[in-house]
């Protein structure tokens, strides 16, 4: 039997569930590790845990954990951060979104925002501005899409997929930046560091037609779930066929490496992305938002007693 260090930073007990906070990741692996790896919405999770126990993350802000036991000692809700990217969380319902975001805001004031299915996304965010007097608003609503099985593209695009390499390096954070902006996803000035760790992992992949055309990333296989994203094809190079090709192929290559199903995220904002990638197989089975908490220019937002920020 493991005997863990102390690494509780709270812990909340009501009829529903218990609640611990901890900064171990080994810890949040061997209670809540299981859990992300059952369901394809929980990949995101799963993948930053993997990337947080590998020293991904050793240089940005400490990543914070927590996660819920049922009455039947059943872990069955999870929750992450890693600084500066916003909370990811996963099962729990209304009240336990509450219960959570108050003591997650005793360990971590300048919560960004939250990603995550869409009725938890909202719950969490409406639980914010309850909590701390703030405001939230929505990023981004995309939807989850997956398949087992690739479907030829109708217009094959001319060119090929191979890894990009580190010649490509400036290139591919100048596409990174683009993307963020385009998108509205997640903190611009990340994607040197972003690009670094997906180059040094062989994550990074370009379509090639004489030169990269189109950038997409594959995030290792996690409970029989590998994931595509993001793909950004610049402005120039659009309207070609190159996105549907490049993910086409590179879901093949997933599911030959052993992956049993290959996931990826869509703007629903974007009905092009929603059309091209269903003409290769993919089908929606969830949806997810991402909701930003703009923090405030005074001491006007409140925050649960007790809070270290």
């Amino acid at each position: 039997m493991v005997n863990w260090p102390e690494p509780r930073l709270g812990s909340l007990h009501n009829d529903a569930m218990q609640l611990t906070l901890t900064r171990d990741a080994e810890l949040f692996a061997a209670k809540a590790g299981r859990l992300l790896e059952e369901r394809a919405e929980r990949n995101v999770m799963a993948t930053v845990l993997t990337q947080v126990r590998s020293g991904r993350f050793a240089a940005a802000g400490r990543p914070l954990f927590a996660y819920a036991v049922d009455e039947n000692d059943e872990v069955c809700a999870a929750a992450l951060r890693t600084p500066p990217w916003s909370l990811l969380a996963s099962g729990f319902d209304e009240a336990g979104a509450t219960a959570l975001l108050r003591e997650w805001l005793r360990e971590d004031g300048e919560l960004p925002g939250v990603s995550g299915e869409s009725d938890l996304a909202r719950a969490i965010a409406s639980a914010w501005v309850d909590l701390t007097g703030g405001s939230s608003h929505l990023r981004v609503r995309m939807a989850m899409h997956a398949l087992t099985e690739v479907i030829d593209p109708p217009r094959p695009a001319r060119g090929r997929l191979r890894l990009a390499n580190d010649t490509e390096r400036d290139l591919m954070i100048a596409w990174e930046r683009a993307f963020t902006l385009e998108a509205g996803t997640g903190p611009s000035d990340e994607a040197e560091r972003t690009v670094g760790a997906r180059l040094s992992t062989s994550a990074q992949h370009v379509w090639e037609n004489i030169d990269p055309v189109c950038a997409l990333t594959l995030s290792p296989t996690i409970g029989e779930t590998a994931r595509i994203g993001p793909v950004y094809t610049p402005p120039k190079h659009r309207r070609h066929g190159y996105a549907s090709s490049a993910v086409a192929e590179l879901s093949r290559h997933a599911l030959r490496c052993g992956a049993k199903r290959v996931m990826l995220y869509t703007d629903l904002a974007n009905p092009t992305s929603n059309k091209i990638y269903a003409t290769v197989g993919f089908q929606r089975f969830s949806d997810w938002e991402e909701h930003a908490f703009p923090q405030p220019t005074s001491s006007s937002m409140r925050l649960p007693h007790g809070s270290r920020e």
